[in-house]
Parts: C-alpha cells; sequence; structure tokens
C-alpha cells in the first residue's frame, strides 16, 4: 500500500493537541489531546481518593475481539441496538448467533476506517474475513445471551459499561500495549498501529519483524515502524518508582518452532531483558489460582487467557465467559474479596458491528466500544455507566488508587472508572456466578499452544 493511498480520509479533520502542563517528577509521553470540547482538561497530578483503605488490588482481565453490540446489544438500559445500516444506506436487523465462530473477521487499521466511514458507521458490509472473502452481513451480529450468561449474570450483580472505547481500533498487539502504556507514540508524529510481522510480538521476534505506524498527517505506514522491542513507558514504571507490586500472568504459545508467552511485556525491553520477566511475568495464567489461594495476589494484575478461553471468534470454544466467572469466583471466595476490584474488558472489536461513533480527541482515535464489567464489594450494583471511557481510564483509576501519579499517556485526559464505585456502602457479600465451566477444568485443561491473537 503506497503512502498516498494510505492517507485516510476517515480522520481527515484532526484535532488539535493542547500543550498539558507537564509535573516534575510524573513521566511525561509523547502529547495527547486535552483540554478540548471531548476530552477533559490536562491533569497529570494524580488525584488523592484515599481508596486504597478500599481497593488494594486491581485485576484486570483482557478478553478478545468484541464490540460492545456484539456482546450487549439488547442489555436494559445499555446504549444497545439491534438494527445496523450498511454502506448503501439500508437498515438490517442484527441476526443473534452463538458465542463461537470458524472464521474471523479482520480487524486491522485499514478495516477500522472501511467500517467507521468518516462517521457514518454503514461500512461494516464492505470488509473481509481474514482469508480474503468479503463479509457480507456476518459482521452484523450479536451473540444471544445464553451463550453468555456468566457475563450478563456479572453486569447485572455489579457494573457494565456502554461507552468504553478503544484508544485506536486495530489490532490485538496495540490493544494489549494500550491496556499497559496508555498508548503506542514512539516519537510525536508517529504511533504504532495494527501488529508486527513476526511472532512473537515483542523483543523475542525474528530478526527483520517490523511494526507498522500512524502518523499525524494521517499516513498509515504498513511495514515501515520499529523492531517490536520498544522503549515507551508503561504502568510498570510508576509502580515500580512507588513500590507498587504487579504481575502480569500470560499463557505460553508455540508459532511455528520453539515456545513463549504471550505478553504485552514482551514488547518492553526494560520488562523483557530484567529480573522482572522471570519475577513479575507468571506462566501459566492459571497461576493466578494458587496466587489468589495463598493469599499472594499483587497489588496490580493482568490476566490474559489461553486462546480457547478469550472469546476469540475462531478460537472453536465457548468457555470465555466461565474462565472469567472461576477467577471472579476465586477472588470471591477469598479474604481478598473485599479489598479487590476486578476489570474485564475486551482488547478490541474484532471487526463486528458497532452503532456508536467514537469521540475524535487525537489522530488514533478513540477507536470502537468494547465492553468492560467492573466486579467489586463497592461497584454499583446492576448499574450501567454511560461515562465516556478508554484504556487510560483504567490505567488512570490504578495510579490515583495508589497515588502513583500520571503516566503521561491517554490516562492525562481519560476519565477514570472511579465513577462505578460507591465508597460510602459495605462491602457487598460476593454471590458465586453460576457458568458451565469449573475451576478445576481450567487448573487441568491442556494448553492449546495457540497465540491469543495473531492479528
Amino acid at each position: 500500500m503506497n503512502v498516498k493511498a494510505a492517507r485516510l480520509s476517515a480522520w481527515a479533520l484532526a484535532v488539535a493537541v493542547a500543550g498539558c502542563a507537564g509535573n516534575p517528577g510524573v513521566l511525561r509521553g509523547p502529547d495527547v489531546a486535552c483540554g478540548s470540547a471531548t476530552a477533559l482538561p490536562c491533569e497529570t497530578a494524580a488525584v488523592a481518593y484515599a481508596q486504597p483503605q478500599y481497593i488494594r488490588h486491581v485485576v484486570i482481565m483482557i478478553q478478545e475481539n468484541r464490540s460492545f453490540d456484539n456482546f450487549f446489544a439488547t442489555y436494559p438500559g445499555a446504549d444497545g441496538t439491534t438494527t445496523g445500516l450498511t454502506h448503501d444506506g439500508k437498515t438490517v436487523p442484527l441476526y443473534a448467533g452463538k458465542l463461537e465462530d470458524p472464521i474471523d473477521i479482520g480487524h486491522s487499521w485499514p478495516t477500522f476506517v472501511k467500517e467507521y466511514d468518516r462517521g457514518k458507521m454503514d461500512g461494516f458490509d464492505l470488509i473481509h474475513f481474514r482469508g480474503g472473502a468479503p463479509v457480507g452481513l456476518f459482521a452484523y451480529q450479536y451473540v444471544d445471551p445464553k451463550h453468555i450468561a456468566p457475563y450478563w449474570t456479572m453486569a447485572r450483580q455489579y457494573v457494565l459499561a456502554d461507552h468504553m472505547f478503544e484508544t485506536q481500533s486495530s489490532g490485538s498487539f496495540v490493544g494489549h500495549q494500550d491496556l499497559i502504556a496508555g498508548g503506542t507514540a514512539i516519537a510525536r508524529e508517529k504511533s504504532l498501529v495494527n501488529y508486527p510481522t513476526g511472532q512473537p510480538w515483542g523483543c523475542d521476534a525474528p530478526r527483520g519483524s517490523k511494526t507498522s505506524l500512524l502518523t499525524r498527517d494521517h499516513g498509515f505506514l504498513s511495514d515501515k515502524g520499529p523492531f517490536p522491542c520498544l522503549d515507551y513507558p508503561t504502568l510498570r514504571d510508576v509502580l515500580d518508582a512507588k513500590g507498587v507490586s504487579w504481575k502480569y500472568y500470560a499463557p505460553k504459545f508455540n508459532y511455528k518452532s520453539g515456545g513463549w508467552l504471550w505478553t504485552a511485556f514482551d514488547a518492553i525491553r526494560a520488562v523483557r531483558y530484567s529480573s522482572e520477566w522471570k519475577t513479575n511475568v507468571v506462566s501459566p495464567e492459571t497461576s493466578i489460582f494458587a496466587d489468589i489461594s495463598n493469599h499472594r495476589l499483587a497489588s496490580v494484575s493482568w490476566l490474559i487467557p489461553d486462546k480457547v478461553n478469550s472469546d476469540h471468534p475462531e478460537s472453536g470454544s465457548s468457555n470465555g465467559p466461565s474462565w472469567v466467572a472461576r477467577v471472579v469466583d476465586a477472588i470471591g471466595a477469598s479474604r481478598e474479596w473485599n479489598s479487590t476490584a476486578i476489570v474485564v474488558v475486551w482488547d478490541d472489536w474484532g471487526g463486528w458491528y458497532d452503532h456508536v461513533r467514537p469521540p475524535h480527541l487525537d489522530y488514533q482515535g478513540l477507536g470502537f466500544r468494547v465492553p468492560m464489567l467492573v466486579i467489586s464489594p463497592y461497584a454499583r450494583a446492576g448499574y450501567v455507566s454511560h461515562t465516556q471511557y478508554e484504556s487510560g481510564s483504567i490505567l488512570r483509576f490504578v495510579e490515583d488508587n495508589f497515588g502513583l501519579g500520571r503516566l503521561g499517556t491517554t490516562d492525562v485526559r481519560a476519565r477514570s472508572i472511579r465513577d462505578v464505585f460507591d465508597f460510602t456502602q459495605a462491602p457487598r457479600k460476593f454471590v458465586p456466578i453460576p457458568a458451565p465451566r469449573s475451576r478445576e477444568y481450567f487448573l487441568n485443561q491442556r494448553p492449546s499452544g495457540l497465540p491469543v491473537d495473531d492479528e
């Protein structure tokens, strides 16, 4: 693809990036959009909510490839829909499907641009499956609620957010980076997009692997970026600076030959080539059950599932809701329940239809909506949050909760998820989440050996 052709018109009007007053000692990344009508003013200082007396553990569970409408189109009180727009102006019904499908929809940056169609949200019938065939109306579906009943149970008991947007809509590589770093800017004018050319995605990638870039003047530079071993700051930096513990639970996978961990931190040089690679990056991911039982839950944890437990459409499995439920149950049955917040979020939209036009904050996005659930004894009961969130919203909550200061990426502009909690209420007693699979099923499950996602 040549650069001229890739100057994608979907983002023809860039929002000017306002200057953000720095805070001495706070890590500063490349500038972000703030101070505009669609974003909060720049606030680099962490807000002192004094939450650690309530929340001493934050667990971020990352699932795969679902738009909000794909999972919660019919959820009462949420901003969902059962109809969609096509490129020729027709309104078509969204049909109820199942959780697993044998084929994956493309969900790269060019796919997003085509579906977004300059804000008209009507190009979802013009995209292609990963194999190249046209999708037609395949993307216009939602999962029958009976197939994801544990998620709906969690939403009814706790919090469902219906305006959680991706920081940028492209592949899983960027989606997972956003959840540790709040963005993927490698220079003032350039950010990573899509996914590297070789697996694994990180410092262990094959020699010659390249990333792709977005530029401030709307250029899409396919495979023109650096080797995916990166030096930008992540939440790990501010956690370490304040002595706050963290772990990243990741599955192992084999790709052609050899074995690796599917973890966003493989792409962060300061972690991959330090002792933290062995002490803080934990595999198998099911180790979290033992850490919960033995009271070793870190202050901040990220949890990545095996592909067959990830909600990825082509996983051939419907285990995802049970996987999440069993981790939630394990925490709920432990002494850590009264001091824990669990955030369940999906890394990208997977190409599926969504009807809400994302706000335009900068040259990267925001991207399409993804679901987010927040489970905690202090979470509002049966609450649908309509607040605008993005990946940086989760990071901002962690920063404020533990008094870390600002990382300096999208955490500066994003609204914290704090508003989904009510710290004036007594912690609620945990009620187990019904789900088909047991904890023992996952502890005894043979690893698939598959990368969680390769787009």
